[in-house]
């Protein structure tokens, strides 16, 4: 392994670190890497030298994890208003935000153009509906404005997450240059935004690059921009044996199929900074032979890790405890009240027994963001681990607080 390889498996986690992390904080235990972000962050920035990279705020929001990308040099692309006042308080500037807005709701427009007009007048804020720039203007708001389009052109890991061509997001593509003309009247028009979807790797990538194609068409049309964003969604290995993505291609293919604009280029990648920066870590609470599979129950579930029951997607499992023993196909289930509650099926594993520790991994992506209280499940604590100056050692620390019982009706006791 080089010291900045395109993606970390989970065999690359120390596992005794990952078992005295769980016997001091407990499970489940999400653990993030910054060593690991800021890798990720400087490969990026590697491959697109002259672009603008932005991180996609809804990947991760945690604190460490946002000061950590910040410090790399990466902007800030937010899907809301807490997303915003969680880069404001990581230490983001409003001239390196971007509220992309999807349908918000009032409470959010009043926030961000509050802080527009209190603290950040660079806040960039991207709209996805005309009836949107009538809302903003109605709030006395005239600064930078970014038109996100709908190209027609989806791509993405699973079908509820591909957006390019999804009615919800977006102008459509041949009303914009009559939007964007209005508005200039306004506002500070400053670019225009599109997405393709998230996770894209592998056949996806030429939907990507039609996406960004047209992008580049509508800039030679409308003229007058600062930037054509064309969204992130690089994708990242979840299977043991798929590849990963060759990133200098793709920033390469990006940059044909843009063509000659007269603007900067710009991309917001989320899960590619933070994937494989995350494991999530859980215990075995129960072993029941079934007649069709071993069932393998454990402490983290579907308000744990919701990307299974949601996207049926794939997330690498490992036995910390027992390694060395027989490998068994196994049904890993947590606690939640749902047959969907599945982490895995008929996955080999060595044998597990009760008590045993369980690493799953490429979880920094979507895993603690998509926690929830469920069935009244307390969420998990996250602990982020840092070099302290060198390589092979790094420092622990509790960055997210294990919630409490009692921590679940706080909102009702405060009323």
């Amino acid at each position: 392994m080089t010291d900045n390889p395109d993606i970390r498996r989970l065999a690359d986690w120390d596992a005794e670190r990952l078992d005295s992390l769980a016997d001091v904080h407990g499970t489940p235990l999400y653990v993030i890497d910054l060593d690991r972000v800021r890798e990720n962050c400087e490969r990026l920035k590697a491959a697109f030298p002259s672009e603008d990279v932005r991180y996609a705020v809804k990947a991760h929001t945690g604190r460490a994890v946002l000061e950590t990308v910040r410090e790399a040099g990466l902007a800030a692309e937010c899907a809301s208003a807490g997303e915003v006042m969680r880069a404001f308080d990581a230490g983001y500037e409003g001239d390196e935000v971007q509220y992309t807005a999807v349908n918000p709701p009032a409470e959010d427009l009043d926030y961000v153009v509050d802080a527009w007009r209190e603290d950040h007048p660079d806040l960039t804020v991207t709209v996805g509906a005309a009836d949107t720039v009538d809302r903003l203007r109605e709030r006395g708001f005239d600064g930078r404005l970014c038109v996100r389009v709908n190209p027609g052109v989806g791509a993405g890991h699973h079908e509820k997450v591909q957006t390019g061509a999804n009615a919800k997001f977006g102008v459509p593509y041949d009303r914009v240059p009559d939007l964007l003309e209005r508005a200039r009247d306004d506002f500070d028009v400053v670019g225009i935004h599109a997405h393709a979807g998230s996770g894209i790797s592998g056949d996806d990538l030429e939907n990507h690059r039609e996406l960004v194609r047209r992008m580049g068409e509508l800039a030679r049309q409308v003229g007058e921009l600062e930037f054509v964003d064309v969204g992130g969604g690089f994708g990242v290995p979840y299977h043991e044996d798929e590849p990963p993505l060759d990133l200098d291609a793709v920033a390469e293919a990006t940059r044909e199929a843009i063509g000659e604009i007269d603007a900067t280029l710009a991309v917001e990648p989320g899960r590619y900074v933070v994937a494989d920066a995350g494991v999530l870590l859980t215990r075995v609470n129960t072993v029941k032979e079934a007649p069709e599979t071993t069932v393998v129950g454990v402490d983290a579930g579907m308000t744990t890790l919701l990307r299974p029951a949601m996207y049926d997607s794939y997330h690498a499992l490992a036995n910390l405890s027992g390694s060395d023993r027989v490998a068994i196909p196994v049904t890993v289930t947590g606690p939640i009240c749902e047959s969907a509650d599945v982490l895995c099926e008929d996955r080999p594993l060595p044998r597990p027994e009760r008590g045993d520790l369980l690493a799953i991994g490429n979880a920094g992506a979507y895993g603690y963001e998509m926690t929830s209280t469920y069935n009244s499940r307390p969420r998990p604590a996250e602990v982020a681990l840092e070099s302290s100056g060198s390589p092979e050692s790094s420092d622990a620390r509790l960055v997210r607080r294990r919630e409490q019982r009692r921590d679940l009706t706080k909102l009702e006791d405060e009323v």
